[in-house]
């Protein structure tokens, strides 16, 4: 192990101002975060332990508990238990976006069509910035997804295929180097997960020929071919998860 990780398993300390007791839980989760912001704690640090940042804060344990969930629900604090467990920085942004779209989604006020949607518009301007971007072993991984989704294919496996084909816009997404379209991509790949674990996936046998299709102009360096390819890709797996997802409402009319 290295000097730096072992420094990183250490609990920082000295970071913190006494707020009060009278102080409640957001006073904490608000310093804390001002400590990630300024770059004071990063990815991996760990945080002391509750009674020491109770000490710190000048707060009672729930206090420092229930800040530590809310930090934890933020995406920005991982609880591990254990000896060696503790509160440590994990800095996930996608998490709180792809909870609150989920939460959306479930409340109505986003629907079906909506969403796919923003996917495929989403999923468009990642292949046309890909283009530009993509590296060989970014172009190696996506290889190797259609490998697994063709095996899975073969073995009759169409949810878990349908899973791969998800990963496939993923690491497309991650291809482009941009932050946002990988949280937007992750957010709504995740929302599209949901729709498979109540819809059942189903045989699209033109998803690995398109895949293969976009693959080629992403090293071809053809933007415009491959931003259309995934268009039309797109479009039809939705329209028959929309068409699908209007079965049960149609049949319950008769």
């Amino acid at each position: 192990m290295s000097e730096t990780q072992d420094v990183k398993k250490k609990p920082t300390t000295g970071f913190f101002k006494k707020i009060g007791s009278g102080r409640s839980f957001e006073a904490v989760v608000e310093q804390i975060r001002e400590q990630i912001a300024n770059g004071a704690l990063k990815e991996n640090d760990r945080l002391p332990a509750e009674r020491e940042l109770a000490l710190q804060f000048g707060v009672s344990r729930n206090t420092v508990r229930e800040a530590l969930r809310a930090l934890e629900n933020a995406g920005l604090v991982i609880l591990k238990k254990g000896v060696s467990g503790g509160a440590f920085i994990c800095i996930r942004p996608g998490k709180f976006v792809t909870e609150a779209f989920s939460d959306l989604y479930r409340l109505g006020a986003l629907n079906a069509e909506q969403l796919t949607e923003a996917r495929v518009i989403v999923g468009v301007e990642v292949a046309r910035l890909a283009c530009r971007r993509i590296g060989e072993s970014d172009l190696d991984a996506l290889e190797q997804n259609l490998e697994k989704s063709r095996s899975l294919s073969e073995q009759g496996e169409l949810r878990n295929k349908a899973y791969a084909n998800l990963e496939f816009h993923e690491i497309l997404a991650a291809a482009t180097g941009n932050p946002v379209l990988i949280i937007m991509t992750d957010a709504l790949g995740a929302l599209i997960r949901e729709f498979i674990n109540v819809l059942g996936a189903m045989p699209n046998p033109y998803v690995l020929e398109s895949h293969a299709l976009i693959i080629q102009h992403l090293r071809n360096h053809d933007a415009d071919a491959a931003a259309a390819e995934m268009k039309d890709y797109l479009e039809r797996v939705h329209s028959r998860y929309l068409d699908r997802q209007q079965e049960p409402r149609l049949s319950s009319r008769r």
